[in-house]
């Protein structure tokens, strides 16, 4: 350094003791001037907690979700031959359950917007409830499709409400992390499911034998459906509402005790005033978005209908429904940064 000029200035990077991130109205509108940022502290790691347990009890619908769908895995010999039911009429029986997830996925959004996410978790709760009981103890086959399909419309309604309910509930460092969770909770709702099967039927020595009070084990296959329904009915009333639906219905006071609980010590009024921004700037979704070039159906919902066999497409299609029904509310909730 030649004499009489300044020292070199070095360059500042962020404190890793004290990290900082944008605020949610620089995100939202796109503005990457730092003389437009506001920043702001990170979550504390208290309020991080709560928002992870809030996450998995909601993601307890996606377990319901994976259980009741394949929790007639292990009674699918049984009920043929308990009913004496031909092998379309059982491959129909069996795929009833996704007719029902695609009305679920259609109803859960306007559920939801309308009585709240709490109130749809319930309503899910109350169907796969239903279900499990329904289907244990009925004893004509129509009446199982019947079942079969109320379970269904609850397995559409908790692919809906789980995943947006901890879009909108989750702080933004750790929404992805957490948006995953309702996916392991659908995996491990399949394990366990299967496992039930299997342990029921090794006891009963076969899933068409009787196990406890009269009834088959293929019975009891569908009614340990109940032990999770109840579980997740009870867990849901231990949880707040979403800030999003509270900010929604005008009722700012407790929309800003719930941001509170999850974002920590921060400027809730600024918080709420995004999320009403959010909310006036959209749309509530309608069926015509489900329309498209590929066959009449937007794109999602297409590849749906070119799956082998109905049950796979019936699948795939009720996923598509949920999708596009869902994906404008978790696409919004997931860029702002409350």
């Amino acid at each position: 350094m030649r004499a009489g000029q300044n020292p070199p200035v070095p360059l500042s990077r962020p404190s890793i003791a004290r990290p900082y991130q944008a605020s949610a109205a620089s995100v939202w509108w796109g503005e990457t001037d730092p003389q437009n940022v506001h920043m702001e502290k990170a979550e504390p790691t208290g309020s991080l907690v709560t928002a992870t347990r809030l996450a998995f009890t909601a993601a307890l619908g996606g377990f319901l979700f994976g259980y009741d769908s394949a929790v007639i895995n292990g009674a699918v010999t049984a009920i043929g031959d308990h009913y004496h039911v031909s092998a379309s009429g059982l491959g129909f029986t069996v795929s009833s359950a996704l007719l029902g997830a695609a009305v679920g996925a259609i109803l859960a959004g306007r559920v939801a917007d309308r009585f709240g996410r709490l109130r749809a978790m319930l309503l899910a709760a109350v169907l796969f409830l239903i279900s499990a009981l329904g289907a244990g103890l009925v004893d004509t086959l129509g009446l199982l499709i019947v079942f079969r399909v109320i379970g269904g419309i609850g397995v559409g309604m908790a692919s809906v409400i789980a995943p947006a309910y901890i879009a909108e509930i989750a702080p933004a460092s750790i929404r992805g992390r957490l948006g995953s969770v309702q996916q392991l909770a659908i995996v491990l709702g399949i394990f366990v499911a299967l496992l039930a099967d299997y342990v029921l039927a090794k006891v009963a020595g076969g899933s068409e034998h009787d196990l406890a009070l009269g009834l088959e084990a293929w019975r009891w296959m569908f009614l340990s459906m109940s032990v999770p329904a109840v579980l997740y009915g009870g867990l849901a009333m231990t949880i707040p509402e979403s800030p999003r639906y509270l900010v929604s219905r005008m009722r700012l006071g407790e929309a800003k005790d719930v941001l509170r609980r999850v974002l920590g010590n921060i400027d809730v009024d600024a918080k709420v005033e995004e999320i009403r921004q959010t909310l006036s700037s959209e749309r509530p979704p309608r069926l015509a978005d489900l329309r498209g070039s590929a066959l009449g159906l937007c794109r999602s919902c297409g590849s749906g209908s070119g799956c082998p066999s109905s049950s796979s497409s019936s699948g795939s299609m009720s996923s598509s429904i949920t999708r596009a029904f869902s994906g404008r509310r978790w696409a919004s909730a997931r860029t702002a940064r409350w």
